[in-house]
């Protein structure tokens, strides 16, 4: 029997039950209505009936399964099932009912055999590709379910929830295209979920489409007013645009409905402190410690909250951030303890290994050589890009790549960006060389001074965005046609920025006031020899602002308004690096603003340039 003809069944199960015919095809119909009815003791009655007159009435034996499954005998429904099968392996309900049973007593591998089987008889059952979607998942086959989810959408494209379980299987699994596809599907079919717009909003956040975002936040709001998670999803959207202000709304109301909303703390406290408010940023974070004091995302906020603000004991604070499993930390864990400073390493091998990214690696591997004065022997590792820059650097007695195999014996280690703990740096005492890295080729030097000609115009190395995967990239990067405003300097300007986004593309063409040499650029040492034939690089935070400075080059460093902890606040010097200028946004968040402070000072450097 059919799904059809069940709800045919179904439609007439308040009809007198009457199997006249005495045939057991009779006996199974009355005995379908009844269970249809919820009257399951007299179904039964009838499909025994039936069987005593046929004990393989297939149908029969099918209806004797669904009420032992009703009453969770499972065990028994599906030996019923399998004698039903037996007799009609054609029937896809039989399969589908069948596959229930034995996902209840938990054999999921045997649960997807039968609904493949029923799905390849009745292929139009969206319930059985939203059944096999489940199972999948169940198994973490997560793309197969995927794919069975979307399946159950394309029979039945009013199915929301099976919209909603894919859209979820591609948020989890950061496929954030997919998964707004998905739950942008799934509010076309019910436009008045909050859950929808909830996640189209995460999706968008994820996508960096904060404006999208916003909207789709907002409007999850109208629909479920009353809800912390939704404001404060609300404030962070607009901490990604900037608008610190209304983002502290949004978390205030969220904390009005829930005041131990740790989260929205600390999110609070990073607002405030772009408002430079930092006595109350202090407070929020206080606060949201107090609340989770085992949160190491917020022991690590606090910390560099104290580091921007010049407060030097957050650098153990920071420490915490190895726990938050953020992106730019790398986790290693090793047999051998970690060095903290204080304790004797004369005659010791200690492994110092970059933990972040490249632009801290070059920052922090100044301590190699204060590690290497204490008498012990220093094995430096570092991402693979940096190993040709860094080898040879002084007071290291061996540098490897990352990506090398087995690594020699040490006694200890210590992260990186974990030696100004270990020598409880302070302001004072940070320890800021003019220039650190290792001598550079002298044949790609010459080859450089031959690339670049005369130098009868100051040359000045261009780099006006980073990462767009960082968090703060929106603040920190600008286009190169806002960076252009310079341009008409008399000047000879060229590019250091590698992987230029497709609009940078586009006026990089047309602007030939740039020399783009970035294709001879292959790896931080040809970089670093470019750099060493300039006059001047003026870039925004990136790994470059790091290189060009740590070889003691004049660099201009473009901050945005809300700098990285490393740069502190309101100074135009930067404590570590003797060489670098620091040009900061305003409360206006521009840096077309900056941009003419730096044309202005940039006229001051061509005036006194002699070519001689």
């Amino acid at each position: 029997m059919n799904q059809q003809e069940q709800r045919e069944s179904a439609r007439n199960s308040n009809a007198p039950v009457n199997p006249d015919q005495g045939t057991p095809a009779a006996y199974f119909q009355a005995g379908l209505r009844l269970l249809q009815a919820g009257r399951l003791a007299e179904s039964e009655r009838c499909g025994r009936q039936a069987l005593a007159l046929d004990a393989v009435h297939a149908d029969s034996l099918h209806l004797m399964g669904m009420l032992s499954s009703l009453a969770n005998q499972h065990a028994l429904a599906i030996e019923w099932f399998a004698q039903a099968i037996r007799q009609n392996p054609d029937v896809a309900d039989y399969f589908f009912n069948l596959a229930h049973a034995l996902r209840e007593q938990g054999r999921i591998d045997d649960a997807i055999k039968s609904l493949d089987r029923g799905l390849t008889l009745q292929g139009g059952y969206a319930e059985g590709w939203y059944a096999m979607g489940e199972l999948l998942e169940q198994q973490k086959r997560l793309d197969e379910a995927i794919m069975s989810y979307d399946k159950a959408l394309d029979v039945n494209p009013s199915y929301r929830e099976a919209a909603d379980a894919s859209g979820l299987l591609y948020f989890e699994t950061k496929r954030y295209e997919g998964a707004l596809a998905r739950f942008t599907r799934s509010a076309e079919i019910d436009p008045s979920q909050p859950s929808a717009f909830n996640y189209i909003a995460r999706c968008q956040w994820a996508l960096r489409r904060f404006e999208a975002a916003l909207a789709a936040g907002l409007e999850a709001i109208a629909l479920a007013p009353g809800h912390p998670e939704l404001d404060y999803n609300v404030g962070l959207v607009l901490q990604k645009l900037d608008r610190h202000a209304e983002a502290l709304t949004w978390f205030d109301k969220a904390l009005m409905l829930r005041p131990d909303f740790a989260s929205a703390l600390n999110d609070r406290s990073t607002s405030l402190l772009a408002l430079r408010q930092i006595d109350e940023a202090f407070a929020a974070i206080d606060r949201a410690i107090a609340i989770d004091p085992d949160s190491a995302l917020y022991r690590l906020n606090k910390a560099h909250l104290q580091l921007v603000t010049g407060d030097f004991a957050g650098w153990e604070g920071r420490e915490w951030g190895r726990k938050c499993g953020l992106e730019n930390y790398v986790e290693r864990t090793f047999a051998k303890p970690q060095w903290f400073g204080g304790k004797p390493i004369a005659g010791k091998t200690i492994l110092l290994h970059g933990d972040e990214g490249y632009g801290d690696t070059i920052q922090f591997v100044r301590y190699a050589p204060l590690v290497a004065a204490h008498g012990a022997r220093v094995i430096l590792e570092v991402q693979d890009a940096l190993h040709p820059l860094l080898s040879g650097m002084e007071g290291v007695s061996l540098c490897r790549p990352t990506s090398a195999e087995a690594l020699p014996d040490f006694d200890l280690h210590c992260p990186l960006s974990g030696l100004p703990l270990a020598f409880k740096t302070q302001l004072q005492t940070i320890p800021a060389m003019r220039s650190y890295l290792p001598p550079l080729p002298e044949e790609r030097l010459r080859e450089w001074r031959s690339r670049l000609g005369a130098h009868d115009r100051l040359r000045v190395g261009l780099v006006w965005s980073g990462s767009p995967t960082h968090g703060n990239d929106r603040s920190r990067s600008m286009t190169l046609r806002v960076m252009s405003a310079i341009l008409d300097s008399n000047a000879r300007f060229y590019s250091l920025q590698k992987e230029p986004r497709p609009e940078d593309k586009a006026t990089l063409a047309e602007r030939t006031e740039i020399i783009d040499l970035t294709a001879l650029l292959t790896d931080f040492v040809e970089t670093a020899a470019l750099v060493s034939c300039l006059d001047l690089v003026v870039t925004v935070d990136t790994s470059v602002a790091h290189l060009a400075a740590a070889l003691g080059r004049p660099t201009w460093i473009l901050l945005p308004f809300s700098p990285d902890f490393r740069w502190l606040l309101d100074r135009h010097d930067s404590p570590w690096y003797p060489s670098a200028r620091l040009f900061r946004q305003d409360e206006r968040h521009d840096y077309a603003v900056v941009l003419e402070r730096v044309r202005e000072e940039l006229g001051v450097l061509i005036a006194a340039f002699d070519p001689s």
